[in-house]
């Protein structure tokens, strides 16, 4: 498949989305949000190469699973290997969530042709917005601070505006 640069894998996590999840933290990030939870993933240069077609089966490889997260670093950096990974992902049945430090409208304007519409298309939950450490809230689930919103990706890219989505 496609080369990926990563910072780290997670097999079975609970805290990164809704269900069981594997979880792909990227290596790279431009926003550095002060108190960020992964601040050693935000050198481009750092982590390690992967071969996308490895993590899928890696993927697949575990039953229990209810979706795979894509978090970091900024995964709309490397947003076109991503949808193409995602694709596969989506045929095994599996969701995904998608953490960004840009907010939706950012990725939606499509001010950036780097594919992030097309990690967008196959993104089920998106988590948006940069980590405000002034905002951290422990009670907001799945997000670290406040004014990131949890979104239904997939209606609120129907509406063409942030959808909040429903949490179980």
């Amino acid at each position: 498949m496609s080369e990926l640069r990563i910072a780290g894998l997670v097999n079975d996590s609970i805290v990164d989305g809704p269900g069981i999840r594997y979880t792909i933290f990227v290596q790279g990030c431009p926003h550095h949000c002060p108190g960020c939870h992964n601040p050693d993933t935000h050198s481009f240069s750092g982590g390690s190469i992967t071969d996308t077609g490895e993590l899928l089966e890696k993927i697949k490889q575990n039953p229990l699973l209810d979706g795979v997260t894509f978090s970091g670093g900024e995964p709309f950096c490397q947003a076109a290997v991503l949808a193409e990974l995602g694709k596969q992902i989506k045929q095994l049945g599996l969701n995904i969530v998608t953490y960004t430090g840009y907010t939706f409208e950012e990725l939606y304007s499509g001010s950036e042709d780097n594919g992030w519409g097309e990690l967008l298309d196959v993104t089920d939950i998106l988590i948006d917005g940069r980590f405000v450490l002034e905002l951290r809230d422990w009670n907001v689930r799945f997000r670290g601070s406040s004014n990131q919103r949890y979104l239904d990706c997939q209606e609120s890219l129907r509406q063409g505006r942030a959808v909040s989505a429903e949490q179980e």
